[in-house]
């Protein structure tokens, strides 16, 4: 390179007002000149070969930022290079230039790693267990240790000293970083063991109500779990609280091909009797209750034929309820039900009587997790339940409205008025 610059600057020396100048022009329009060859010439060159080659229907070849960026490398090169067989530039300035030139091509080697590790978590996010899991958490730790170790090196070429004077002073800022990165150190063991333990997924339907959140993770990161609620919302999280606060994951519902039912009927308890001959033989007439009166029925004789004397009295005897009888509808009409899970728990029971009525509850699954299926089939079941009710000679208890009351006082103005006074 000697041999190429001393003609030239023998030259310049006829004229020493214009050497510096000269040589400094020449020095940025070669760098310039290297930049352009690197970027117009040889990137574009390895784009069109990436864009020619089957890679080119892959998604990721849009990511090669990292090649782009090595590329801004040349240019400080050349001028680190040529700065020092510039005659009349004194040498503090020289040696300022090559420190700058070296802390930028730290910073963009740094960089252009960054991108590539991007790249990389790019690619294994399409790969069909990338939402099991993730690696965008680890990768954010390798970014942070390259940072921190680009730092370094950046400090010791702009101060022109070796790294190893630096690294020796980390001694005694250990406390220090330790306090400045906490939350990176916790959140770093969150991930892992949410990792390691499969406790989430991207996709995952999570329910966190003490902090408002509730609806698919759509992003697993180092420091953030973001999750984007049923109203469109997104509700950024710490990763370290999924393992220090409760929340409800629903995978296993929705893994289990089928979502439970447990919704309650109150029934008015005044409206529960035996039944009579004429409300046997009607009911008979459901195909649902048809096998079941015939048994209860066969089962109850039995019982009754075994009190002799006794039995001759109907206070003695068992017979047949309203209420049992819907609750065994109930059962059967969800056994031959198209949308309900036949081979999960299915049920129809009482549970304590409250101030409210008779709860009557329903605990069964549906065939289909989606949540629109689920509340047409749910809603279905209890339009029809509510609706045959009076078949049965019950009523579904509510408290007294305002309608009630005027048709109270419609039937005995005079009574509400004597009370009231």
């Amino acid at each position: 390179m000697e041999e190429l610059i001393q003609p030239l600057q023998d030259t310049l020396q006829r004229y020493p007002q214009f050497e510096l100048p000269t040589e400094l022009a020449l020095l940025l329009a070669l760098s310039w000149l290297g930049n352009f060859v690197v970027k117009r010439i040889l990137i574009s060159g390895i784009f069109r070969l990436l864009k020619a080659s089957p890679l080119s229907e892959h998604s990721v070849v849009k990511d090669f930022s990292f090649i782009s960026r090595l590329s801004n490398v040349v240019p400080a090169l050349i001028i680190s290079t040529g700065i020092g067989y510039i005659n009349g530039v004194p040498d503090a300035l020289t040696i300022v230039v090559v420190n700058v030139c070296n802390a930028f091509v730290i910073l963009t080697v740094a960089l252009a790693i960054s991108s590539l590790l991007d790249l990389v978590n790019s690619v294994y996010e399409q790969r069909p267990d990338a939402r099991i899991r993730p690696i965008k958490g680890y990768i954010q730790v390798v970014k942070i240790a390259l940072y921190a170790v680009a730092l370094i090196l950046i400090i010791a070429a702009l101060f022109d000293r070796s790294p190893l004077i630096l690294l020796s002073g980390l001694g005694a800022m250990a406390a220090v970083l330790m306090l400045i990165f906490q939350d990176t150190i916790l959140s770093l063991v969150a991930s892992v063991q949410i990792s390691s333990n499969d406790v989430l997924r991207v996709g995952d339907w999570v329910e966190m109500p003490q902090l408002n959140a509730d609806g698919d993770v759509i992003d697993i990161a180092l420091h953030t779990v973001k999750i984007q609620n049923w109203d469109k919302t997104i509700t950024t999280i710490p990763t370290r609280r999924f393992m220090t606060d409760p929340f409800k994951n629903w995978r296993g519902m929705q893994e289990s091909g089928g979502r439970r039912i447990k919704r309650s009927i109150f029934l008015d308890q005044q409206s529960v009797h035996f039944l009579d001959a004429e409300q046997k033989q009607r009911l008979g007439r459901f195909k649902l209750l048809k096998d079941y009166l015939a048994s209860k029925q066969q089962e109850i004789d039995d019982w009754n034929t075994q009190l002799a004397e006794e039995g001759k009295e109907p206070v003695n005897t068992r017979r047949i309820t309203n209420i049992g009888t819907f609750r065994a509808y109930v059962e059967r009409y969800l056994q031959s039900h198209p949308g309900i899970h036949q081979q999960m728990t299915l049920m129809a029971r009482q549970l304590p009587a409250t101030a409210d009525g008779l709860p009557l509850e329903l605990y069964c699954f549906t065939n289909t997790t989606a949540w629109l299926k689920y509340e047409s089939i749910q809603s279905d079941i209890f339009d029809h339940l509510l609706a045959i009710l009076p078949e049965f000679g019950l009523r579904v208890y509510q408290h007294p409205s305002g309608m009630d009351v005027r048709a109270l006082s419609a039937v005995l103005p005079g009574r509400l008025e004597n009370s009231g006074q």
